[in-house]
């Protein structure tokens, strides 16, 4: 990959929602009120942000083939600081990808194939161009796309032991949290390749320090340590400050890193939709902050309509919404909405194959011969009873009778038969009891 990549319209959908509150809010506020402060080196680098007058980077960890919604806070926090001016770079790890990081690992990493390496950086500089203004346009917070492997890999071991390694004492690294917490598991241990990480990524603050000016890392909590030695490491070499900043990391309830995907292959719109809509109460307002451009007081009134009527889902909807048109835009956000408001309507009908699908992921499913609906059709109450939906025709007749039996959420009254009139997308038909038990038929 070239040293920097920049091209004119490389913002596309993300930035329509990004640049969605037009309230004037110092950077450093935000950031605080969207608790987006969680370790800071030194209290003058907010009033240097709110200027714009700072280059800032973060790395990102080409491990899979696809960025998550854990990194998405990361893209977010870089395009917040393009906003106010500043300018943002993306790095792509691929150098120090070949190590891997111990941050947050409790066992060594398998190290990644080159070939791996190149697969899972060319999904991810996808992404990552979503996100910034890399055109001209952006003037002198014009966003820069670069990789570690460039300057990483012509780099001569001795003469990064000589010009790195020698400021650092095995002493100082050991008391870092990342490798002190794997030395106190004996039976895990830590490799002298993820020992080096953190020189490593020190070594990258210092690159661009020179060739870009960037005086300040940003990352996760789990990244501080890192972080502080390349601090360090400017301070010794250039006598200059440097600074770092880094977020909360992004947990879900049960206290467990995010595992969707930001690729649509992986983790379509819909799942990523329904995924925020089902979020606890007790995070929403969290995630609301992180993962929007919300104005601060959209946020406040979201928080109120969680405490006054919890059953409406109100912020969880919204951030729903505005985490999908983000991430894949606004045509597929409304996609995902249609599709779950399908799920309680009479609009079934009207899904394509694809939404259909989607909608009924996790439903019970099966395939049955098309040639039953001919004729006269399919009775209603042995398709309930072969669905599992109910135990037995008596049950079914029950069910019918109750008022509780569905055909593509239309009730059905006694005697009802499916026919092919009933397909939807030529080939389906949803079946119901109640209110939420569901029976996808694909009729073959």
């Amino acid at each position: 990959m070239p040293a920097a990549l920049c091209h004119a319209g490389g913002v596309q959908h993300a930035l329509a929602a990004a640049d969605a509150d037009p309230s004037p809010v110092l950077l450093s506020e935000d950031l605080r009120f969207r608790g987006l402060v969680h370790q800071a080196s030194h209290d003058e680098v907010f009033a240097q942000l709110d200027a714009g007058r700072l280059t800032a980077y973060i790395g990102f960890d080409p491990t899979a083939t696809s960025l998550h919604v854990g990194s998405l806070l990361q893209l977010c926090n870089l395009r917040r600081l393009q906003l106010a001016g500043n300018r943002p770079i993306a790095l792509a790890v691929g150098g120090t990808g070949l190590i891997g990081d111990p941050g947050g690992k409790s066992e060594e990493r398998p190290l990644l194939t080159r070939a791996d390496l190149e697969a899972n950086l060319a999904g991810q500089l996808v992404q990552l161009e979503q996100f910034l203004d890399f055109s001209p346009g952006a003037g002198t917070a014009q966003a820069v796309l670069l990789n570690n492997a460039d300057w990483l890999e012509p780099l001569g071991v001795l003469e990064f032991l000589r010009e790195v390694g020698k400021h650092f004492t095995v002493n100082q690294m050991v008391a870092k949290e990342s490798v002190r917490s794997r030395i106190e598991r004996p039976e895990e241990g830590i490799s002298y390749t993820e020992f080096s990480y953190m020189l490593l990524q020190a070594y990258d603050f210092l690159h661009l320090f020179d060739a870009l000016g960037c005086t300040l890392q940003l990352g996760a909590s789990d990244q501080w340590g890192n972080i502080t030695v390349g601090i360090d490491l400017i301070r010794r070499v250039r006598s200059a400050t440097a600074y770092g900043l880094t977020s909360p990391l992004v947990l879900r309830a049960d206290g467990t890193k995010f595992g969707k995907s930001l690729d649509a292959k992986l983790t379509s719109s819909y799942e990523l939709y329904q995924y925020f809509v089902r979020v606890e109460d007790s995070i929403v307002g969290s995630y609301l902050r992180f993962f929007t451009f919300l104005s601060h007081g959209e946020i406040a009134e979201l928080d109120e309509a969680t405490e006054r009527a919890p059953a409406e889902r109100r912020a969880q909807l919204r951030l729903a919404r505005e985490v999908v048109t983000l991430v894949h835009g606004a045509d597929e956000a409304e996609r995902a909405e249609r599709a779950a408001r399908a799920l309680f309507s009479e609009d079934l009908e009207t899904l394509d194959e694809e939404l259909l699908l989607l909608a009924f992921s996790d439903a019970p499913s099966s395939k049955w011969p098309r040639s039953e609906l001919d004729g006269e059709g399919l009775d209603l109450l042995d398709a309930l009873q072969r669905s599992g939906l109910v135990a037995s025709r008596a049950a079914a007749r029950t069910a019918v009778a109750q008022g509780g039996a569905y055909v593509n959420n239309r009730r059905a009254a006694e005697g009802y038969r499916l026919t092919r009139a009933d397909l939807i997308a030529d080939a389906y038909v949803v079946l119901r009891r109640g209110r939420r038990e569901y029976h996808l038929v694909s009729f073959q």
